[in-house]
């Protein structure tokens, strides 16, 4: 007899990866076991040091808030939407809850039990590959043209933990492990690991591993009585030996272990036992491991007393960025966690500031734009930013916006200090034009946005990629309830950013040719900021704000949901987005090469298979014009 109910949530499921994965049948089975969780506005799921339930959940319908306590105070991180999975931590880990789920409004989740879903894990490559790569993930969505949802990372504390960053961590361990043949006895072996201080030894037949020994073993099994000192080592390994493939990140070698209960993990050639040994990691590494990363990274910025510490930090930051490149770490995850740590940064600029001035007079925001904002700042290109203070009293109006610009200069100036260029247009926060109270801001958004292009700020459009930096998080939403108030039915004001969209200096000449400088100390580069980036970030901009898209700023992100949202152009958006972060990436190499910025490039400088692989980066552009143009009705524009 069918199930209605299960089939109703199967349906839903099979939108989201990584349900997706699974087949109709499988998800009904999986189905039959959810439980339907109705929560009102403000009721908690689960909350920090709760001990970890049964299952996990996927949101239904509604907003699910995560949070965490950091220096002493909550932090809202992440707003779950219907298809997003959270609560996984019961999946991987013992400890507690180490984050705070809360409906912001009537929401119903899907309770998924563990014992239900681990074996489709198990069994199914694509279901785990989804789960190792995402559990490292704290709000990325990702698509490939199929509607795909995030998985909200809660395995360890906000900024303490880098479980992204751990996920694409590079992990070093024991090239040179101790190798004992199956036949040995038990004493040879054991005194070899007490000289040579070693966990374990891996057990093989011609340098291929057949199994492995530990202290547990020995423990276990010789010192028990169950075994003879004297018996041969194969009695008491244990096989298989769990094996991993070389260049194994922190985060994937610890779901490993805890994937299959084991302490120790043998690296091979191609990852299975089939294949000379390369190495063991043990527990032991994954500890050395913590405390070399870029959360650990994090954690001195947010301990950093003055702008000499935060100079040496972000050069640190560099070094990262440098060596996952090199590493060939995706680009789109070394963008996420360089924006973390340039936005810990401004936070801790801040703090100082606050530390010599004393407490603010009012509630207030600092907002990152431009490409702080959009988390895209892999190099030390200029810093923009705005501020916004709480409505005050009329007479105390002065004396609070005096007190938020002297805090703005002094951040302003920590951040050069830092390695973060003025902005040439003057869009800092030190700026009297861009620190204000709430209602001028709206203010200038109404202008803005009612009529546009009448006594307009020349690229005002950045001021719709913000990032919240430090300060009240309902200050930043308020902002943005204003702004998106104002899209709708708003045709002037998209065929405005429309325009300004297509207005770019095209990339290449009739002929296919790259356009170059012709003249200044630029002469016969390239632009690569300007003539193709850009092109980008601003075709994203409109199209998602025209979608009544909150909360994405990054470009990337921004045309992976549009792919989402419009399954027809999914394949152009897609394409887009990769060209964006090729495009991203030929400006780090160079930039980071030369010393610079990265925005001017030297054409000569590239072979003639990375010419042809820049040009090709300019191939969804004329995709995406058509789209803009037919959207926003703008072909008398062009």
């Amino acid at each position: 007899m069918k199930n209605s109910i299960a089939e109703r949530i199967a349906d839903f499921l099979v939108a989201y990866p990584p349900f997706s994965d699974l087949s109709f049948d499988e998800l009904t089975q999986v189905a039959m076991d959810i439980r339907v969780i109705n929560l009102e506005k403000n009721k908690v799921l689960f909350q920090i040091n709760d001990p970890l339930h049964d299952c996990f959940y996927v949101v239904a319908s509604g907003v699910i808030n995560l949070s965490v306590i950091a220096d002493a105070e909550e932090t809202l991180l992440n707003k779950c939407v219907a298809g997003d999975i959270l609560g996984l931590r019961p999946f991987f880990a013992k400890n507690n809850y180490m984050m705070t789920a809360k409906a912001r409004e009537e929401s119903v989740v899907y309770a998924i039990p563990i014992t239900t879903f681990r074996p489709f894990v198990v069994n199914n490559y694509a279901v785990l590959e989804f789960l190792l790569q995402s559990f490292a993930s704290t709000a990325t969505r990702t698509s490939t043209g199929n509607p795909k949802g995030k998985l909200i990372n809660d395995t360890v504390q906000y900024i303490d933990s880098q479980t992204e960053i751990q996920f694409f961590q590079s992990l070093d361990y024991n090239k040179k492990p101790l190798l004992s043949a199956p036949t040995a006895i038990v004493q040879n072996v054991a005194q070899l690991m007490t000289d040579n201080l070693s966990g374990c030894v891996i057990i093989h037949e011609g340098n291929r591993p057949v199994g492995i020994v530990t202290d547990a073993d020995l423990r276990t099994k010789v010192a028990t009585g169950r075994f003879y000192i004297t018996t041969l080592v194969h009695n008491i390994m244990s096989s298989p030996v769990i094996t991993v493939p070389e260049n194994l990140s922190l985060a994937e070698a610890q779901l490993f272990m805890l994937r299959h209960n084991v302490t120790h993990l043998c690296v091979t050639a191609d990852g299975s036992d089939k294949t000379e040994i390369k190495g063991v990691i043990s527990e032991h590494d994954l500890i050395a491991a913590q405390a070399n990363n870029p959360g650990v990274l994090i954690k001195e910025i947010k301990r950093a007393s003055n702008p000499d510490d935060l100079r040496h930090l972000r050069e640190k930051l560099a070094d990262f960025i440098r060596i996952s490149i090199d590493k060939k770490i995706p680009l789109s995850h070394i963008d996420n966690i360089a924006g973390e740590v340039n936005m810990a940064i401004i936070k801790r600029a801040v703090d100082l500031a606050i530390l010599d001035f004393g407490s603010p007079p009012a509630r207030f925001a600092w907002l990152s734009i431009g490409s702080q904002g959009r988390k895209e700042q892999l190099l030390l290109s200029d810093q923009d930013s705005f501020l916004v203070f709480e409505n005050v009293a009329a007479d105390k109006h002065r004396d609070v916006k005096d007190y938020f610009l002297k805090l703005s200069k002094r951040v302003v100036t920590t951040l050069e200090f830092t390695g973060y260029p003025l902005c040439p247009y003057g869009h800092m926060a030190s700026n009297a034009v861009w620190c204000k109270s709430l209602d001028d801001w709206k203010k200038q958004y109404d202008e803005w946005m009612n009529t546009p292009g009448n006594k307009t700020d020349e690229g005002y459009g950045i001021f719709f990629d913000y990032e919240i930096a430090f300060g009240e998080i309902q200050i930043e939403e308020a902002l943005t309830e204003n702004i998106y108030k104002n899209t709708k039915k708003n045709k002037k004001f998209f065929a405005f950013l429309g325009t300004e969209a297509l207005r770019k200096p095209p990339p290449l000449s009739f002929f296919k040719q790259f356009n170059v400088e012709e003249e200044g100390e630029h002469k016969d580069l390239f632009d690569i900021k300007n003539r193709g980036i850009l092109q980008y970030v601003d075709a994203a901009r409109v199209l998602i704000l025209s979608h009544e898209i909150k909360g994405i700023n990054n470009t990337f992100s921004r045309f992976k949901q549009l792919a989402i949202d419009e399954p027809k152009y999914a394949d152009i958006y897609v394409s887009a987005a990769e060209a964006f972060l090729q495009l991203l990436k030929f400006r780090t190499i160079d930039g980071l090469k030369n010393g610079t910025d990265g925005q001017y490039i030297s054409l000569e400088d590239l072979s003639k298979a990375d010419k042809e692989r820049l040009k090709n980066c300019f191939l969804p552009l004329k995709d995406l014009e058509e789209i803009i143009k037919n959207k926003f009705q703008l072909t008398y524009f062009s």
